[in-house]
């Protein structure tokens, strides 16, 4: 793997040293996470929200259904330390659905770094639906090392409310009505000292997000693969008014692949 950018002295005049987990850790570390995270502060502020997603060159974001063909090995150790990096990992209940969403492990490389961090032993699932119509018989509910979390509205099935908390997972009321708010959820996850986030889509939880403007950074894998056909995009629902224009941040490249990593300016 070696860095396109940003170039220092060290890409100029050498090659960088192999990019171990530590040294990616520290690439992809939160900036600023933890500020107005005092008593009575903001729930929302010292919160950052980025995503991770991966496209091919034609813009799909799946494959049949699941982005696990468009991935490589340096792409999973990428997915791997974000998610070791983060408090919570949120995610859609179609994603979860599709790609079979497992609770987060522990893992030894980042256990010292999170010790530190005070983060807990893995990051919490944050499940955003609806409707509720998951499977709570899944180990993601059942087997967690921390409680699985469920943001949902407050007009949720109360029915599949209650199957949700007797499978072990904790509800979180995050919209007013049938659905879920972006801006609330993000606050909702906030206020429970999760605020270092994590979001892997679908595309239409990643829309809502990025048309709530509280998107902060995108982790974008761009695959040198072509599909054709009519799947989605890493992103899905209306458009915006004006076109958000983000700012490359660091670039990363190995077998083909790009690792870029853009922020809201």
């Amino acid at each position: 793997m070696r860095r396109l950018f940003p170039v220092t002295d060290q890409t100029r005049t050498a090659a960088e040293p192999e990019w171990t987990l530590d040294a990616l850790a520290d690439l992809y570390a939160y900036p600023g996470v933890g500020v107005g995270a005092e008593e009575g502060a903001d729930a929302g502020a010292g919160v950052w929200l980025r995503a991770n997603m991966v496209s091919t060159l034609d813009g799909a974001a799946q494959h049949d259904g699941l982005s696990q063909a468009l991935s490589s090995d340096a792409d999973m150790r990428i997915f791997g330390t974000l998610r070791a990096l983060a408090d919570a990992v949120v995610v859609g209940a179609e994603t979860v659905r599709q790609e079979g969403y497992r609770p987060a492990r522990a893992r030894e490389a980042f256990a010292a770094r999170r010790a530190a961090a005070g983060q807990n032993p893995a990051p919490v699932i944050a499940v955003v639906t609806a409707s509720l119509d998951l499977d709570f018989s899944l180990p993601l509910f059942t087997e967690p090392l921390v409680p699985t979390l469920v943001l949902t509205g407050a007009a949720a099935p109360a029915d599949r409310v209650l199957a949700a908390r007797k499978a072990g997972a904790e509800v979180l009321i995050a919209g007013d009505g049938a659905g879920v708010d972006p801006v609330r959820a993000v606050r909702t996850l906030a206020g429970r000292g999760l605020r270092r986030l994590l979001a892997e889509g679908g595309p239409r939880l990643l829309g809502q997000f990025l048309a709530a403007g509280v998107l902060d950074e995108l982790c974008l894998t761009l695959s040198p693969t072509l599909t054709s056909g009519y799947a989605q995009r890493i992103t899905g629902g209306p458009a915006l008014a004006v076109p958000e224009r983000f700012a490359l941040a660091s670039l990363l490249e190995e077998d083909g692949f790009l690792f870029s990593r853009y922020r809201r300016p």
